[in-house]
């Protein structure tokens, strides 16, 4: 399994920006395709976006294409969330998964290595 630690999120204002990190541990991260999800009150788990272990293949939700980008630095074993253009409805936790099966998904049941979640909250 992959040990992932998300850096802290916060608190930004309708229109800003966040980069949101995950420092993974573990031998299979370099072939691991890796995801973020949320979690906003009262909602259901929603996928966020994917990233393929070449960092080749990258996979959006509609609601944030356009707006987030993610990356992967394999050297560093992190993966990156950036999001720009952040609206109050993007306000949720949001967590790190890792896929070591490499499979480029937006079903959470697809991973077997959680983080612990960030708060990411969007003011209007």
């Amino acid at each position: 399994q992959v040990q992932l630690v998300e850096s802290v999120g916060g608190l930004v204002q309708a229109g800003g920006s966040l980069r949101l990190s995950c420092a993974a541990s573990g031998r299979t991260f370099r072939s691991s395709a890796m995801g973020w999800l949320r979690r906003a009150p009262g909602e259901e788990r929603e996928f966020v976006a994917a990233i393929g272990w070449s960092d080749c293949r990258t996979y959006y939700a509609d609601s944030v294409k356009g707006r987030f980008t993610i990356s992967r630095d394999n050297a560093k074993n992190t993966v990156y969330l950036q999001m720009n253009s952040l609206k109050p409805e993007d306000t949720a936790v949001y967590y790190c998964a890792a896929d070591r099966l490499g499979r480029l998904s937006s079903r959470w049941t697809t991973y077997d290595s959680w983080g612990q979640g960030t708060q990411v909250t969007v003011s209007s």
